[in-house]
């Protein structure tokens, strides 16, 4: 059922987009013979309006009646990098629509990054994927080759400073690519997707921007739905205001360095800046990559007077609670459901 509703609200966004492209487009000279297939590449890190110009110059759909379908839309931070196989003159919807879901020509092999990963985690399955060894891409990110605005001014470990500032996503890769080169390209299209969130009310959240990709690491780590995702970053929001430690399994994991499959309490007292059961406030960098959707959720939570969640659900989403006495109800509801043991 949910599957059904999603497609039928993709399919009106793209029908509204169309109408409004249309009344944005106008008159717009566009003298192009419809109907030739023609390749077209999007780098990764290309911003929305370069792809739309890079479809434009292809004579696949003019940049404005696309930029306005994908407005309309509100899909401009999920067009995806790759090389598309489509023809001149198309319709502009059909055209979003392949770019939401990525490219369809094999352009060689390609690597995923996914969500949560840490950096030791991204640099191991590179390692293992190419000719490069975990050194050679260690080196890369420590001795200045790739960069990245993102990156906090501070003196933290080199590789450490890297966390959630590489994108989860497919990637071309090449033989000739180094290190730097593939490194810098996850880089790039984070500063894309970064720079692609609406940052106009973060100054109420009293944050900074690099404080909502922690905070977005953290609802990336906890969130096992879509729809909780707000919600997390309401008790994440609220817990730094009352101030009360976050308490996040997920941070005693990071500082771990290895998921013992239940926290216990005895891994509750490791001693690290990134145990939020034992640190006030957030912890000093990301604990892995951050989707668009977790950092949007960052600075957009939902308003709730919410401190506590605890798994309640076989969909993976969670019981939520304003006070311990509901949360501890919670808890009981879900081990009597046999989702907690």
């Amino acid at each position: 059922m949910v599957a059904v509703l999603a497609v039928v609200v993709i399919v009106v966004l793209y029908l509204g987009a169309r109408g409004v492209a249309g009344l944005v487009a106008g008159g717009d000279s566009w003298d192009i013979e419809a109907g030739l297939p023609v390749e077209v590449t999007v780098e990764p890190g290309s911003s929305a309006t370069s792809i739309y110009d890079t479809m434009q110059d292809a004579g696949v759909v003019r940049s404005s009646e696309l930029q306005a379908a994908a407005k309309a839309a509100g899909v401009e931070d999920r067009l995806q990098a790759g090389t598309y196989s489509l023809t001149t003159d198309m319709d502009s919807t059909a055209v979003l629509r392949r770019l939401v879901e990525g490219g369809d020509v094999d352009s060689g092999s390609t690597f995923t990054v996914i969500e949560g990963w840490t950096i030791d985690r991204i640099i191991d399955e590179l390692a293992d994927a190419t000719a490069y060894s975990r050194a050679e891409y260690r080196k890369a990110l420590r001795d200045g080759m790739v960069t990245s605005p993102l990156q906090p001014d501070d003196t933290s470990d080199p590789i450490t400073r890297w966390e959630g500032l590489l994108f989860p996503a497919k990637y071309p890769m090449t033989e000739s690519a180094t290190p730097a080169q593939i490194l810098q390209m996850m880089a790039d299209e984070m500063t894309r997707r970064f720079e692609d969130v609406d940052w106009s009310g973060i100054g109420e959240l009293g944050i900074s921007r690099y404080e909502a990709l922690v905070i977005g690491s953290l609802i990336e780590w906890e969130a096992g739905t879509d729809s909780d995702r707000p919600i997390i970053s309401s008790v994440i929001h609220n817990r730094l205001g009352q101030p009360m430690r976050l308490q996040i399994d997920a941070t005693v994991i990071y500082a771990l360095g290895y998921n013992p499959g239940r926290v216990l309490v005895q891994h509750l007292e490791i001693g690290s800046p990134y145990n939020t059961y034992r640190i006030d406030g957030l912890p000093p960098t990301p604990i892995g990559t951050v989707s668009t959707a977790s950092l949007v959720a960052a600075v957009n939570p939902v308003q709730s007077d919410y401190l506590f969640y605890v798994l309640g659900h076989e969909d993976g989403s969670h019981a939520f609670a304003a006070t311990y006495e509901e949360h501890q109800a919670n808890v009981e509801a879900a081990k009597d459901a046999g989702i907690l043991p």
